[in-house]
């Protein structure tokens, strides 16, 4: 980019810490020492320079001169030297030629003062600007909270502490109180509560016991646990989120892509309009030192600095107040496509619904009994359900046989027992009613029916109402399931668009009709594996639950970390706010300058004014582009 060469110096010095931090507290202390370093530093600088201006100011003659130039070396040199460093690699025209050739002629025509001066509030602006990108970097590692230093493990009985990365897999990881789980892994002794809010932006306690999956970077709130590590932590949770937030900004957006081709046209154009307002009025006549200084005005106020700062720190800013909020975004392009979505598709199972079983009625005293003694020896979703739902004594149970694609079979309490599909009821010739998902006989006699629903989810309804707010004109939905399932749920959640009974390629079929009907944006959202295609089809692919499927969330542009659908009206409000505040920054930007260089033609600007249209406008726009931290 040939307007912000030194931007992308500083800049990439710091993504290189951040990477460097990446799933390590030790990198992460060394990033918050090095910007601990570059603040004093930069301190130390402005304050030299000052003092050495303050007297050349107060002193007189040569003295005065040589003091000048001190303070302009002082405030300048790393300036001037970028600009000679990037005409020897071919880059002429950035922001440093600029400055260098605009103070380096003040200099030349003995405006010391405002040389020195431009300098000195260039390296000012330039350090607030630096101060505030860090320190925003910084506020939302903090928030994020999820790097892991120490983990304690059992090894011979022993509990030894080692390195997060040292963890293998089958590895006994031993969580206290207040620690961080370090990995991925299945609880094998004791119980707690696990503070998620770091991963998902939940601040609700999730209860954890013997046998459940946890994931690394969830603080253990009050007991302590045995964890079987089943990922080592490079693989983890805690490391892929890390991952996906350093490195999002890589992928650039459209907006800053422009900015990064307007300041390669805009800077020779001003150059060499800066020139013609030297030569045209001195060839009619004018005097030389008048325009020549007007052209520096001209040269100083257009300086791009405050959009290619400010355009990427937006999109930088915007990134990390959705990882805060537990929902994770590969990178800026994808936060500027997600405020222009128009259209979303997505999957029934686990995302609109919850993806678990429940019994909603049943019919016939004994039947649930006998179904629950049974489906106990099945594996079955369906049959789990039941399980859950009964609440006796179970009687002896003997010969279980599973008849399979129809259901199961045995002896309770000396009867012949048959529990399974109405197939199976057909198959035996049993008369029974229809509207059931699981049918119980006894000794060849219809007894009783239990229906098990995939109900919805709490918020998928107001999820739905909230994406019609926002201007979403259409909202489909995508299945597998029948058609009389599929519609009744997408009834219950407000979806007025239904696909069932469709196989993953016939999914991919709809997303692919939808993208290529012209400018609409599509976001398919899903959680499994079978949405993997789909999510990577789409404009954008938005994956549920950060612990769901590893293929949906590779195939994903955005992850959310929680398997709540209201995230995705909450993401598409916050990607608009971000955009809004770019349109912003540009605009204001833009029209300060043009004001400043017109005056600055017709004589009617200073080099103070020309300061405030560069140094100035940068700073407010970075002050501004950090108010999305806000939301």
């Amino acid at each position: 980019m040939s307007g912000n060469n030194e931007h992308e110096h500083h800049h990439d010095h710091e993504h290189d810490h951040e990477h460097e931090g990446c799933g390590c507290c030790c990198g992460h202390d060394h990033e918050h020492e090095e910007d601990e370093d570059f603040i004093k530093k930069g301190i130390f600088r402005i304050a030299l320079g000052l003092i050495l201006l303050c007297l050349a100011i107060f002193t007189k003659g040569n003295i005065s001169i040589v003091l000048y130039i001190a303070s302009y070396i002082v405030f300048g040199y790393d300036v001037v030297l970028r600009a000679v460093s990037n005409i020897m690699h071919g880059h002429l025209f950035d922001e440093n030629f600029l400055m260098s050739l605009a103070t380096i002629c003040a200099l030349a025509i003995g405006e010391y003062t405002e040389a020195a001066a431009v300098m000195l509030f260039y390296q000012i602006g330039e350090f607030l600007q630096d101060t505030v990108v860090s320190r925003s970097r910084k506020s939302i590692k903090d928030l994020m909270e999820l790097n892991i230093d120490d983990v304690n493990i059992l090894k011979d009985g022993k509990i030894v502490t080692v390195e997060a990365e040292a963890v293998e897999v089958g590895d006994t990881v031993v969580v206290k109180p207040g620690e961080k789980i370090p990995v991925d892994g299945v609880i094998i002794q004791g119980e707690t509560s696990l503070d998620m809010k770091s991963l998902t932006g939940e601040s609700v306690p999730v209860e954890k016991g013997q046998g459940d999956s946890v994931i690394s970077g969830s603080l253990n709130n009050s007991s302590l646990i045995y964890v079987k590590a089943e990922k080592k932590y490079a693989d983890s949770t805690v490391a892929g989120i890390l991952e996906m937030v350093e490195h999002a900004s890589s992928n650039k957006s459209q907006t800053e892509s422009f900015i990064s081709r307007f300041a390669g046209i805009y800077t020779p154009i001003v150059v060499f309009a800066a020139i013609a307002v030297v030569l045209i009025p001195t060839l009619m006549g004018h005097d030389l030192r008048t325009w020549l200084y007007r052209a520096l005005i001209f040269l100083v106020a257009s300086c791009p600095c405050a959009l290619v700062v400010s355009i990427p720190l937006t999109f930088f800013a915007g990134i990390g107040t959705l990882s805060r909020k537990g929902v994770l975004v590969k990178g800026s392009n994808y936060i500027e496509l997600l405020s222009r979505t128009d259209t979303v598709v997505m999957d029934k199972t686990g995302t609109i619904t919850k993806g678990e079983f429940d019994v909603t009625d049943v019919k016939g005293e004994e039947t649930l009994k006998y179904a629950a003694a049974l489906e106990r020896f099945s594996t079955h979703p369906m049959g789990k359900a039941v399980v859950k739902k009964y609440r006796g004594s179970y009687s002896s149970v003997k010969d279980v046989s599973e008849i399979s694609g129809y259901g199961i079979s045995g002896t309770i309490d000396g009867k012949n027992i048959l529990v399974g599909s109405k197939k199976l009821m057909d198959r035996e010739g049993i008369e029974c009613e229809q509207g059931y998902n699981i049918y119980v006989a006894a000794e060849g006699k219809y007894i009783g029916a239990i229906a098990v629903e995939d109900t919805i989810k709490e918020d998928s309804k107001s999820a739905v109402s909230q994406l019609g707010i926002q201007g979403i004109k259409n909202i489909t939905m995508l299945t597998g399931d029948k058609k009389e399932i599929a519609e009744a749920v997408a009834k219950e959640a407000g979806i007025g668009n239904v696909y069932s009974e469709l196989l993953p390629a016939d999914k991919v079929s709809v997303v692919e009709k939808m993208c290529g009907t012209g400018s609409q944006v599509v976001a398919a959202i899903g959680d499994g594996i079978n949405d993997a295609p789909v999510l990577a089809r789409a404009d954008v692919g938005i994956a549920m639950g950060g612990i769901g499927s590893d293929a949906a969330i590779e195939a994903a542009d955005v992850v959310i970390m929680e398997d709540s659908l209201a995230k995705v009206p909450a993401a598409i409000k916050l990607s608009r706010a971000t955009m809004k505040l770019c349109r912003e920054n540009v605009g204001f930007v833009l029209a300060v300058k043009i004001i400043v260089l017109v005056l600055a033609v017709v004589g009617k600007s200073n080099m103070w004014m020309a300061v405030f249209a560069d140094v100035g406008t940068a700073l407010l726009a970075v002050l501004n582009s950090i108010r999305i931290t806000k939301y």
